[in-house]
């Protein structure tokens, strides 16, 4: 095996066994979670960059369903952020308080 691949697989099932200990209790917490989740995220992509550039191979998790937003609920976001950093929007409208 590629010793980067060891190494990045190494990172991934220890990020994978952080994140099992954090959502896998009786109580939950968040932000441990969500930084345990970016944690595995990250680690993923590495393992899957040290595998794309020893073999050639796609990512090992491209089949893996995420849950979250629709397909179609992303594109609308990312055609919304595009037209806003194109300038194609206009100003966006704002409202005087009166002071006190």
């Amino acid at each position: 095996m590629s010793k980067k691949i060891d190494s990045a697989l190494k990172t991934l099932v220890k990020a994978l066994t952080k994140h099992a200990d954090a959502v896998g209790g009786s109580t939950v917490s968040l932000k441990k979670s969500q930084r345990t989740t970016a944690k595995v995220q990250a680690a993923a992509t590495a393992y899957a960059e040290a595998v794309h550039t020893k073999s050639g191979l796609g990512s090992p998790f491209s089949d893996v369903i995420a849950p979250g937003l629709e397909n179609s609920t992303i594109a609308s976001l990312e055609a919304e952020r595009d037209a806003i950093a194109n300038g194609l929007t206009g100003p966006i409208p704002t409202q005087k308080t009166e002071s006190l």
